[in-house]
């Protein structure tokens, strides 16, 4: 059926993505990877299910290159097959979710301009599983400039956002504007239309995603900080979330001990002890951004075993896949690189 109208399948999915949920890397997995090179990490991937990903690939690429595409065209499998499986409402909610890939794709041509990043480069980091056709990502890819690519995104839900933006982009010179433009695109539409006292099913997918949106402000207000640009936070703010306004969110720029203590003291606080101590223990960005990343992790499962039939174990399960493979992108590339165990593993989320 794949429409959102008619009856939503939740046993079946979410049955299927418990099944998926079971099968991604634990701690033991990445222990062994760290101690590979990137061909014996691309041999383990073949005795997963990323068999049949590596052996497609193997003839055309080794090394780290067969392990970047093989986990992508694994993400975009999976994702898309959650779309295969999904039936009536709960389709409709998926597809508006997985829109989130377009935003990172986005991103990673951004990034590729601004580092000066080879293009197959940035080719390979683009994740097909979003709404954007293969075309167009290849057009966005290729594009010379960043004002390119803001141009190109013309007439798309992120292009009036990324182009409010750009004027601070070229004034600082910092693409923390235009990363966060992306994001507040996203958001906006992803929350457009929800209504708190409509179904129980859209009543737990707005509760999934003010969690996100929360640590989304949090993200994006910390990189603001520390790039010491003269930029207004609150020009960046996502609506939507439970626990700050745009002014609260604006004060508390540089004092992250507020931040913590504010999500201590909110909905969030009772499951994310562990997670906010290590965001207290925290002392890079870096560091601080994956303590967040555990965090939403953590509450998404919560969110999971609350309610098993609901749309929340399939976004759980989304963001569990994207960091597994984000996870053996790291390990593969620091590997390559000839970085020791310990700094790659810093580089890492693992629950």
């Amino acid at each position: 059926m794949n429409t959102t109208e008619g009856t939503s399948n939740y046993e079946y999915v979410t049955a299927r993505v418990r099944a998926r949920k079971a099968a991604l890397f634990d701690e033991e997995d990445y222990r062994k990877l760290l101690r590979m090179g990137p061909g014996e990490i691309a041999r383990y991937m073949e005795e997963t299910e990323y068999e049949s990903e590596v052996n497609a690939l193997g003839a055309r690429y080794d090394g780290v290159d067969l392990v970047e595409y093989a986990l992508n065209r694994n993400l975009a499998k999976h994702f898309n097959d959650l779309l295969d499986w999904a039936d009536g409402k709960l389709y409709g909610l998926i597809a508006r979710y997985l829109r989130k890939f377009d935003s990172w794709n986005i991103k990673t041509v951004l990034r590729g301009i601004y580092a000066d990043t080879d293009r197959q480069s940035v080719r390979d980091d683009l994740i097909h599983a979003g709404e954007f056709e293969e075309a167009f990502l290849n057009r966005l890819a290729e594009a010379n400039t960043i004002e390119d690519v803001v141009e190109m995104l013309d007439g798309t839900i992120f292009g009036e956002h990324l182009e409010a933006a750009y004027e601070d982009y070229e004034s600082t010179g910092l693409l923390i504007p235009l990363e966060n433009a992306v994001d507040l695109a996203y958001y906006d539409r992803l929350m457009d239309g929800l209504s708190e006292t409509a179904n129980r099913a859209n009543r737990l997918y707005i509760e999934f995603l003010q969690a996100e949106i929360d640590f989304r402000n949090i993200r994006n207000v910390l990189r603001i900080s520390r790039s010491g640009a003269d930029i207004d936070p609150s020009e960046y703010y996502i609506s939507g979330g439970r626990i700050f306004s745009a002014n609260e969110l604006s004060q508390l720029v540089g004092n992250a001990d507020d931040l913590i203590a504010k999500v201590r003291d909110s909905t969030y606080g009772d499951e994310l002890d562990e997670a906010l101590d290590e965001l207290e223990r925290a002392d890079s960005l870096i560091g601080f951004e994956h303590a967040l990343d555990i965090a939403l992790l953590e509450y998404s499962d919560h969110l999971s075993h609350v309610y098993p039939l609901s749309v929340c174990p399939v976004l759980a399960y989304v963001l569990a896949k994207q960091r597994e493979v984000d996870n053996i992108r790291a390990i593969a590339r620091g590997r390559e690189a000839g970085l020791s165990e310990d700094r790659i593993e810093e580089e890492l989320v693992v629950l």
